[in-house]
């Protein structure tokens, strides 16, 4: 008995010491808060904690079924996602600016357009956080992972990169591609995985766009079968973990040594006067480099060429596929805007079929099209963009008040509230409506609308500013392309529940998955799309 006192013993003083450091940071952050003089909400767990991020959404929904607490901060602002759910709620009770204290650092939440572009504008004094991305170092330095100057220089060569060369690789891979994916799915009676054949055709995207290696694609059914990871036990999801460990390393090494070997062959025939006429983000980084070396400025190392093509086809799949998932399933629920993207399509392409069109004429006509990519972004923003005040204090003007931001301050720019404020979107701002980003009376000839993009400061879809998202017309040329391959001469509906279930009802259905079943997992997504199975047909 007296062995397991002694034993037991540092677990309640493990358990009061974190206690203690807890409490002394929750109260220190409150303190630098109240400094600030703006509205202020207490969290216990911040989102960067890696631990509480596994639980906070279970946690927070457990704990709202208790009337007693269902409306404190816990349930309504410790999760990931609240903002999605609480859209401009908060900023009407409390004002334009607010902040959650929480023990890691405090987060200015940020709801007006100036003070927004003041942010991105000022990015020395406003930085971004870089550790926040240091995952993304795992191959090397990188964009995402860089500050001062070595950041400038990898934003300069990373911008020779994403060039019109590069993007028509994007429309023409994408428009085949589609037409592959189309034709596997109205072979179908339904299907259930159009979220997992949506990121094999961008990952195919990438595997051309980004080393010159096209990839057929294949449906999901059509794959190879792997072993499906259930709801797991403790010990079973650890043993499946340990079992493929081997292989995990072994795919890493393998991208690795793919790399590598890309790296070598480019710098071999850059040296030897070789002109390579694929424009794939790999030949680029590496003629672009040796070509600033050969100019006498600094080049991108081997190291950071491995890391920034990392983060290139890290952040270009994910956020690619997931909004054109959220795309899908809105368009699956709204037929007139099928109809009315059609439209534009069919006026474009003529009597061509989607192969022959021209990439730079042709691209920048597609408003509609256009317009259904800011309307999905404006209601499910996948990466929302994080600044701070880093080592020193920073003031900031939001309205007729200049706040003084003590150090390490996080600032939120509230996306989930600009991108759907009445004020800003009217009073159907939660309203999924592509049309409302065509000018009004910009053109009565179809293929010559022009968008409008409201007031600077209120869509930040790619982020805004310097470090905006280098990629971000890449995206654009890819999901354009999608909806050409795919909405030409094909409908997309939602598959009955049962034969009694309306086509409205079935409709409706689709808009409640995509609003009370999206999440974030590493990113913003539909979290369970298999659940609203679509069924394709010919127009």
């Amino acid at each position: 008995m007296s062995r397991f006192l002694v034993l037991a013993a540092p677990v309640p003083l493990l358990v009061t010491v974190l206690f203690v450091s807890w409490a002394r940071s929750i109260l220190q952050n409150y303190a630098a808060a109240r400094t600030i003089g703006i509205p202020i909400r207490i969290i216990p767990f911040g989102p960067f904690n890696p631990f509480w991020s596994l639980v906070d959404r279970k946690v927070a929904l457990f704990l709202g079924r208790f009337p007693f607490i269902r409306h404190n901060s816990i349930t309504r602002y410790n999760w990931r996602g609240w903002d999605i759910e609480d859209r401009w709620q908060s900023h009407y009770e409390m004002g334009d600016v607010f902040v959650l204290v929480t023990p890691q650092y405090n987060m200015v939440q940020i709801n007006n357009p100036q003070a927004t572009t003041s942010v991105f504008k000022r990015n020395t004094d406003f930085p971004r956080p870089v550790w926040v991305n240091d995952v993304l170092g795992v191959f090397g330095p990188n964009i995402s992972c860089a500050e001062g100057q070595s950041w400038k220089m990898q934003r300069r060569i990373a911008t020779r990169c994403f060039n019109e060369a590069n993007h028509e690789i994007v429309w023409s891979e994408t428009l085949g591609l589609a037409d592959d994916m189309l034709r596997y799915w109205s072979s179908k009676t339904y299907i259930k995985s159009s979220a997992d054949d949506i990121r094999t055709l961008t990952l195919n995207v990438l595997a051309r766009a980004g080393f010159g290696k096209s990839v057929k694609f294949r449906g999901h059914e059509e794959e190879k079968s792997t072993n499906e990871i259930q709801a797991m036990s403790y010990r079973e999801s650890l043993g499946l973990i340990l079992e493929n460990l081997i292989l995990i390393l072994a795919l890493v090494v393998s991208f690795q040594t793919y790399m590598t070997t890309t790296y070598e062959e480019q710098k071999r025939a850059f040296a030897a006067g070789e002109k390579n006429s694929d424009n794939n983000l790999m030949t680029l980084l590496v003629r672009a480099s040796q070509e600033a070396a050969s100019e006498g400025l600094q080049g991108l190392t081997e190291s950071e060429i491995y890391g920034n093509m990392f983060t290139f086809n890290f952040a270009g799949h994910d956020t690619t596929a997931h909004s054109s998932t959220f795309a899908l399933y809105f368009l699956a629920a709204n037929p007139d805007v099928q109809d009315w993207i059609s439209e534009e399509i069919q006026c474009i392409l003529g009597d061509r079929q989607p192969h022959e069109m021209d990439y730079r004429a042709d691209f920048p006509r597609f408003k509609r099209c256009f317009s259904v990519l800011y309307e999905t972004l404006r209601l499910y923003t996948i990466v929302p963009a994080v600044k701070w005040t880093g080592d020193r204090a920073t003031t900031l003007a939001v309205g007729d008040r200049t706040l003084t931001l003590p150090p390490k301050t996080i600032l939120l720019p509230s996306y989930a509230s600009m991108h759907t404020d009445p004020k800003y979107w009217g009073s159907d701002s939660l309203q999924w409506r592509p049309s409302r980003w065509i000018k009004p009376g910009s053109s009565d000839k179809l293929g010559y609308e022009e968008i409008d993009m409201n007031e600077r400061g209120v869509f930040l879809g790619w982020s805004e500013g310097t470090r905006d998202c280098p990629g971000k017309k890449f995206s654009q040329v890819e999901l354009v392309a999608l909806m050409v391959g795919l909405f030409r001469q094909w409908r997309v509906d939602p598959v009955k529940h049962h034969p009694s279930e309306s086509t409205e009802a079935a409709r409706q259905r689709i808009m409640n998955l995509i609003r009370k079943d999206s999440g974030w997992v590493l990113l913003l997504q539909m979290l369970h799309p298999e659940r609203g199975p679509l069924v394709w047909r010919k127009a």
